[in-house]
């Protein structure tokens, strides 16, 4: 087990005693990676800092199965060892470019996202070098709304949400787009209700869990892109979906959301199948996150975030 790893385990077992740790007496804690404006790093289950960047403003980013820390800014990538030894690192081309997201594929590469003039998604290898570009069609000049959290799927297309195009698509290698999920639902008030699509995330039974950000919604579609799971705030007293970013299911069916733009209150929370919010936490606002472990014990398998 990583020298990360176990440290936020040990951390689970301390008494949370702080206004960073969750709601008091509740039986779920976890420790989690978390990519936001205000702080860059790990959170353990007491709620204090574990492990810190140095740098906030992350947009995505992973824990590694080796303990190494995979993490993207709006301009560049960077890879930390268990030394926080940088020895990896991708910097945006352009000025106006805007680099999006991050992730280490299965053949150890990594995939990332480039909004710019010629948007795409890049793959490249440990020396940082691109071995394989994918053009994107985002339907905007706008850098910033192009896209946001794209993912490489098993069978080696790519799940890309654009959100002025209100659009998840799914690409082929050679950039042609396969599928497409519309998210301008007439019921919701079409695009007048702002359900830019941000995270799309393929569940293993072959549906697709989607934040709506502006929308303030999340959406579970089946394969012809119907909606069979929801959740906005018209279920909650608390109105926990503010800007909602990031999102993760979790190996027990639950699904954790980010509220990027709430400035005080519900950070980031949980809910389970029927809907009801199980796990809170209120303290650094998030862009996206990795739960990590839950009441001491790591979450197994790929993380679906």
């Amino acid at each position: 087990m990583n020298s990360i790893l176990k440290l936020v385990i040990a951390l689970c077992f301390i008494a949370p005693n702080s206004l960073w740790a969750q709601k008091a007496n509740q039986e779920i804690t976890h420790s989690f990676f978390i990519a936001g404006p205000q702080f860059t790093g790990i959170i353990g289950e007491n709620g204090d800092v574990v492990w810190d960047s140095k740098k906030a403003g992350a947009r995505d980013g992973y824990v590694l199965k080796n303990g190494h820390i995979l993490i993207c800014w709006g301009d560049e990538v960077r890879e930390y060892n268990k030394k926080k030894e940088i020895i990896l690192r991708y910097k945006k081309t352009e000025e106006s470019m805007e680099l999006g997201t991050a992730v280490r594929l299965s053949n150890g590469k990594t995939l990332i996202t480039e909004s710019g003039l010629n948007p795409r998604i890049v793959e490249v290898n440990k020396k940082g070098q691109v071995v394989k570009s994918i053009p994107l069609k985002p339907e905007t000049d706008n850098i910033h709304m192009q896209t946001r959290m794209a993912r490489k799927l098993k069978n080696g297309n790519y799940l890309v949400p654009h959100l002025l195009a209100f659009a998840v698509k799914e690409y082929q290698s050679n950039g042609e787009v396969v599928q497409t999920f519309n998210t301008d639902y007439k019921e919701f008030g079409g695009r007048k209700a702002e359900t830019w699509p941000f995270t799309a995330i393929r569940l293993k039974n072959g549906n697709t869990l989607v934040t709506l950000t502006h929308g303030n919604r999340v959406v579970e579609l089946n394969s012809k892109g119907d909606i069979v799971w929801q959740i906005s705030n018209e279920l909650y007293e608390e109105n926990p979906l503010v800007d909602p970013c990031g999102a993760q299911r979790l190996p027990n069916g639950n699904t954790v959301i980010t509220s990027y733009g709430a400035q005080k209150g519900i950070k980031i929370f949980e809910v389970d199948r029927n809907k009801n919010i199980v796990w809170t936490y209120t303290n650094f606002r998030a862009h996206h996150f990795q739960i990590l472990t839950t009441n001491g014990k790591p979450i197994k398998g790929t993380p679906l975030k």
